[in-house]
C-alpha cells in the first residue's frame, strides 16, 4: 500500500474524511484506481453516495475490467471529484482501445442455454468521459493533446467542438480556429456551445491576448466581460492579477465605480437607470452607483432596456435573478463588483471590478489585528443600503496599494482596452464560462 493511501486511510479512521479525500485527490495520478477504489467505497458510504459507493465495490472486485473502470470514473466525475477519475478512465480507454476479448465458450451442444453477451466499451465513449474529468480539473492542455490523438474516434459534435473548447482555454487560438472553420453546422443542444465558442473567436482576433499573465485580455475574450482591476498583491508569485482572499472595504467599493464609470464614457454607454437587486450588498452599490452617474434607480425588472443593473457579488444573489440576467435587455449592461473566478456565476458580467476566489464583504463580520497582535472577529455592520451607499461615496477612490509587482494599470490604460473592445462587448447573451481559462493562478485547495 502507497504512503498516500495509507495516510488517506489513517485520517478516515481518525474521523476526517475531508482531509482523507484531499489526500487522495493529490496522490489519484500515482495509485491505481483498484486501490484506491475500496477506501473511495467508505467515503462514498459515509457521504451518501450510493452511486459511487456501488461503483467503487465493483472496480475493486474486477480491478481490470474496462467497464469497472468506466463506471468508477464516472461516478467520480458525477460526485465533484473528477482528480479520481482521469486515472480510472484512461486505464478504461486503453483497455476499450485494445482488441475485444475472446468470445465465451457455448459448450459441446448447441441446445445449451445462450451464454452472457459481452459488449465491449465503445472508446469514444470513454475518451468523452475522460475530456470531461480533465475539463473539471482545468487541465485543457491535457484534454486537447488527447482529443488530437484520438481524432479518428471523433465526430464533429460535440467531439470536436470540444477540441475548439479546450484549444481556447489552453491558449490555443490558431488551433482553435482551424479546427471551428471546419466544423459541419450545429444541431440541437449544441447551437448554443457552437455560437458561444465562434463569439470566444471573435473576440480573442479583434482584440488579441497577449500572453498567458494577459487576465484582462483573456476575461474579455472568453466571458465577453471587461475586467476594472488587478490585484495588487502576488502578481510574480501566481496570482496574475485575481484574488484568492480578500477581506474588501468600502474604498474598494467606489475605486471600483470610479473605473465603472470610465469604462462607460470610453465605450459610449450612457445608462437611463440602475436596477437595484434585492440583497443588501447590492443594493447599496447600485444606489451608490446611481448618485454617481446621476441617473435613477429602481428595483431590477428583467427586460428593461438601457439599464445598468448592479450586484456586489452574484454568487450571493437570488438563482432565479441571476439565470435572467443571461439574456440581456436593449442596452442593458450588469456590473458585478467582485466576482468569484473558482465557482463562476450563472451569469458573466459585462464589467466587474475583481476577480476573487473568497470575499468578506464590508458589511460583513471579518478579521482584524487587535493592538496586541492577535486576530480578533469584528462585528456586522448594521447600517442599511441606504446609508451603506452614502459612506460609499464618502470613501476614498484611490487605488489600493500593494507589493509594487503588479504591472501599472492606469485609468487611461484601462478606458484604452474598453474603447478598442467596444466593437464586441455586451452583445449577446451572458455565457457562464466555468474555466479560468490560460492565465493561471493560485487558488485555496
Amino acid at each position: 500500500m502507497s504512503t498516500e493511501l495509507s495516510k488517506a486511510r489513517e485520517l478516515l479512521e481518525s474521523g476526517d474524511p475531508e482531509g482523507a479525500m484531499r489526500t487522495l485527490r493529490l496522490a489519484a495520478d500515482g495509485v491505481a484506481s483498484a486501490e484506491v477504489a475500496p477506501l473511495v467505497a467508505r467515503l462514498a458510504e459515509g457521504a451518501g453516495f450510493t452511486d459511487l459507493a456501488e461503483a467503487s465495490a465493483d472496480l475493486a472486485a474486477r480491478p481490470v475490467e474496462a467497464e469497472s473502470l468506466y463506471r468508477f470514473g464516472y461516478a467520480c466525475v458525477e460526485r465533484g471529484i473528477p482528480a479520481l477519475a482521469v486515472p480510472a478512465l484512461r486505464e478504461a480507454l486503453r483497455l476499450s482501445l485494445a482488441s475485444p476479448p475472446e468470445p465465451e465458450r457455448t459448450g459441446f451442444f448447441r441446445r445449451m442455454a445462450k451464454p452472457r453477451t459481452r459488449t465491449r466499451l465503445a472508446p469514444r465513449r470513454v475518451l468523452l468521459e475522460l475530456v470531461t474529468a480533465l475539463e473539471r480539473l482545468e487541465r485543457h492542455a491535457d484534454a486537447l493533446a488527447l482529443l488530437h490523438e484520438h481524432d479518428s474516434l471523433m465526430e464533429d459534435w460535440p467531439d470536436r467542438y470540444l477540441t475548439v473548447y479546450n484549444a481556447l482555454m489552453a491558449g490555443r487560438t490558431d488551433t482553435a480556429r482551424q479546427v471551428f472553420d471546419r466544423l459541419s453546422e450545429p444541431e440541437g443542444v449544441w447551437v448554443a456551445p457552437g455560437r458561444r465558442v465562434g463569439r470566444m473567436l471573435e473576440r480573442a482576433a479583434a482584440l488579441p491576448p497577449a500572453g498567458d499573465q494577459d487576465l484582462r485580455g483573456w476575461h474579455y475574450a472568453l466571458t465577453g466581460g471587461l475586467l476594472l482591476t488587478l490585484s495588487p498583491h502576488g502578481f510574480d508569485q501566481g496570482m496574475t492579477g485575481r484574488w484568492a482572499f480578500l477581506q474588501d472595504d468600502l474604498d474598494s467599493c467606489r475605486h471600483g465605480l470610479e473605473r465603472l464609470r470610465a469604462v462607460l464614457a470610453a465605450t459610449g454607454r450612457e445608462p437611463a437607470s440602475v436596477g437595484l437587486l434585492p440583497d443588501r450588498g447590492s443594493r447599496a452599490l447600485g444606489l451608490a452607483a446611481s448618485r454617481l452617474l446621476g441617473v435613477p434607480a429602481h428595483p431590477y425588472r428583467p427586460g428593461t432596456p438601457d439599464v445598468l443593473v448592479v450586484a456586489y457579488d452574484l454568487s450571493a444573489c437570488d438563482p432565479d435573478t441571476v439565470h435572467a440576467l443571461t439574456e440581456r435587455a436593449p442596452g442593458e449592461l450588469l456590473f458585478e463588483h467582485a466576482t468569484c473566478w473558482t465557482e463562476t456565476p450563472g451569469a458573466s458580467a459585462d464589467v466587474c471590478t475583481l476577480l476573487v476566489q473568497s470575499v468578506t464583504a464590508p458589511w460583513e463580520p471579518g478579521l482584524r489585528l487587535s493592538e496586541d497582535g492577535r486576530p480578533e472577529r469584528t462585528e456586522p455592520d448594521g447600517r442599511s443600503a441606504e446609508e451603506l451607499a452614502e459612506a460609499i461615496l464618502a470613501a476614498d477612490p484611490a487605488p489600493p496599494e500593494g507589493d509594487g509587482q503588479t504591472p501599472d494599470d492606469p485609468d487611461a490604460a484601462l478606458a484604452a482596452f474598453a474603447a478598442r473592445a467596444a466593437g464586441l462587448w455586451a452583445d449577446g447573451p451572458r455565457d457562464r464560462i466555468r474555466s479560468s481559462g490560460p492565465v493561471r493562478s493560485g487558488r485555496f485547495a
